[in-house]
């Protein structure tokens, strides 16, 4: 019940639904009340949000603010190391038997399979574990991921599903069952990276960050993709608010005393 109350809530506080509630509320006051200039402002400041959140400057900042510290490919960091396992932690996703398997991963998923694959092939013996459950699809986010990986040519004595995990929280519970305390890859969206690394650092596990799925861009544009909003760029501003609110809900759920622990310390 909690978990579902988390997620409903969760989407009303997006940006989007938030941006249209205020819209909503000002076009009230503007029809039935006399409260003319506050529905005005209201509806003022929705459009002039929608505006800047959907403008590339804007939007790549406030998701640099996530994803900076993990921008870094994992080989960049730790150019030698023995590797057992690679958690790739789930996302979007559905399940249509007719599609190629790919084609089911969907958003920030096929990004961080593919990426994990790439670190698989890189460690001989390793092993790759997915998680994430099933949601109201047929089968499981894990499952969906293995089949990817099956396609692409990882055996599936390598393969290890996890496929009961909902959130991150509940990934970090699991992946200890198998990994226990030794240093591990771990591969999610470089915006997630920080949240879901504490997750495992509060059970005192040794993730070793491996970022994937890097959004903000960071190269020259011409002027008129900076200036001129667009969805893509709105999608960019969700997914840091988005991150912070998980993290304010994180904050809640572990009270941790001391700052948070790098990878790269506590892999050796």
């Amino acid at each position: 019940m909690l978990y579902i109350l988390k997620k409903y809530l969760g989407a009303l506080l997006m940006p989007l639904p938030l941006i249209i509630l205020i819209s909503f509320i000002g076009l009230l006051l503007l029809w039935f009340t006399h409260w003319q200039k506050s529905g005005k402002c209201l509806i003022s400041f929705s459009w002039l949000a929608l505006l800047l959140l959907g403008i590339q400057p804007i939007a790549d900042k406030l998701l640099l603010s996530t994803e900076g510290p993990f921008n870094k490919r994992y080989e960049l960091l730790h150019p030698k190391q023995t590797i057992q396992y690679i958690v790739v932690l789930g996302g979007g996703f559905t399940y249509n038997p007719d599609w190629p398997p790919s084609a089911n991963l969907i958003n920030n998923s096929l990004a961080r399979v593919t990426e994990g694959i790439r670190l698989y092939l890189q460690h001989s013996g390793a092993k790759l574990i997915f998680t994430g459950g099933r949601g109201n699809n047929m089968i499981s986010n894990a499952e969906v991921a293995a089949k990817v990986a099956l396609s692409l040519g990882v055996p599936d004595k390598d393969l290890i599903t996890l496929t009961e995990p909902r959130d991150t929280e509940e990934e970090a519970v699991e992946v200890e069952k198998i990994v226990g305390k030794q240093p591990f890859l771990l591969v999610t969206s470089a915006n997630h990276m920080a949240r879901a690394e504490r997750f495992f650092l509060a059970r005192n596990m040794h993730p070793i960050t491996a970022p994937a799925n890097q959004l903000a861009i960071t190269s020259p544009l011409q002027p008129w993709e900076r200036i001129f909003p667009s969805a893509y760029y709105f999608s960019h501003s969700e997914r840091a608010w988005y991150e912070f609110i998980g993290s304010q809900w994180q904050a809640i759920k572990i009270n941790k005393t001391q700052p948070l622990i790098h990878s790269s310390k506590v892999a050796g």
